[in-house]
C-alpha cells in the first residue's frame, strides 16, 4: 500500500452541472502539479445531478467518498477544500463530520488543509493576481479602460470570510493602481441583522451609489466557479441587470470565475504541501 495520503479536493457544491465539472477540470490539472491523482468531490448537492450531464459520470460527495476509502483500507487522507475563507463549511461542518464518522476508524489519520486565502499573511496575493488578470482580461474584450471596479463575493455569515474579501479588494487595488479609477467591496446577499452589517454593502446597494452607479463598471466575480448565482444567467447578473434597468447610463461587464486560474491552482499545491506537514485532526 502507498504511503502517500490520498488527497480530495473539495467544494461546497451545487445543483449546476459547470460547477462539478469545473471542479474536475481543476483536480486533473492538480493531480498533473502534483504528480497523482487528486478526487473531485463536493460537500453537498452535487450527487442529485443527473450523471448525463456530467458526461455520464456521477458526482461525488465527501462524506460517503472518504468513509468508502477508509473500508478499503487507506489510512491517510488529505481535504483539501476549494474555499476562498474559512467558512462554517470549514470551520463546523466538516470537523463534526469527521468527528462521527472517525470515531469507528481508530489509527487513520486526516489532515484538513487551509483554505486559498489567508488575510493575515501580506506577501502572498496570488488569488488577488488572478483576480486584477480577470480585470484586465475584461476591459480587453470590452475596450474599456480605467473603469471603476466592484469585487463582489457571495456574502457570508462569518467575519472572517468577510475579513477575505475585503483583503483581497484591497490587495487589487494595490496591483491595479491608477489603472483602475476605483476598486470596491460588494457582497452578492447577507443575513439579516445588524451583527451581519460587516457583508454591506451589497452589489445592487453599490451599483446605485456613486461612483458606481454609472458608466462602465468591471463586476469582479470573487466566486470559484459558474453556477446558480455566479453563471450567465445566475443571481449576480440579474442583480447588475436590475441596477442597469434603474440607472440608464451604468454599463457592468462580469469577470470569470476563479477556479482554474494557474495561479489559484498553485496555491492549492503549496496548502496541499503545507497540509503534510501539519498535524493530523484530533477528536473532540
Amino acid at each position: 500500500m502507498s504511503s502517500r495520503p490520498l488527497c480530495f479536493l473539495f467544494d461546497n457544491g451545487s445543483l449546476r452541472p459547470a460547477a462539478t465539472l469545473s471542479l474536475r477540470r481543476v483536480a486533473a490539472v492538480l493531480s498533473e502539479t502534483l504528480g497523482f491523482g487528486v478526487r473531485p468531490v463536493s460537500l453537498l448537492h452535487s450527487s442529485a445531478i443527473a450523471p448525463d450531464a456530467l458526461e455520464g459520470r456521477p458526482a461525488e460527495l465527501l462524506e460517503p467518498a472518504l468513509r468508502r476509502a477508509l473500508e478499503e483500507g487507506v489510512r491517510s487522507v488529505v481535504l483539501l477544500p476549494l474555499f476562498f475563507g474559512p467558512s462554517a463549511a470549514l470551520t463546523e461542518y466538516v470537523p463534526g463530520r469527521l468527528d462521527a464518522l472517525l470515531r469507528g476508524y481508530p489509527g487513520f489519520e486526516v489532515r484538513l488543509a487551509q483554505c486559498l486565502v489567508n488575510p493575515g499573511d501580506g506577501n502572498e496575493d496570488r488569488v488577488a493576481q488572478a483576480l486584477a488578470g480577470q480585470v484586465r482580461q475584461c476591459w480587453k474584450g470590452r475596450g474599456w479602460s480605467r473603469t471603476q471596479v466592484v469585487l463582489v463575493d457571495h456574502g457570508s455569515p462569518q467575519r472572517a470570510v468577510a475579513a477575505v474579501r475585503d483583503a483581497l479588494t484591497a490587495q487589487v487595488r494595490q496591483i491595479l493602481g491608477e489603472a483602475a479609477e476605483g476598486v470596491y467591496a460588494a457582497s452578492m446577499e447577507r443575513r439579516a441583522g445588524e451583527e451581519y452589517a460587516f457583508s454591506r454593502p451589497l452589489l445592487e446597494e453599490r451599483l446605485r451609489q456613486p461612483p458606481c452607479d454609472g458608466g462602465p463598471v468591471v463586476v469582479l466575480l470573487q466566486f470559484l466557479s459558474a453556477g446558480r448565482h455566479a453563471g450567465p444567467e445566475g443571481d449576480v447578473a440579474a442583480i447588475c441587470a436590475a441596477a442597469e434597468a434603474e440607472r440608464p447610463g451604468l454599463s457592468t461587464a462580469m469577470t470569470e470565475p476563479l477556479a482554474e486560474d494557474p495561479r489559484v491552482i498553485a496555491v492549492l499545491a503549496d496548502r496541499f504541501a503545507q497540509a503534510l506537514q501539519s498535524s493530523p485532526f484530533v477528536l473532540s
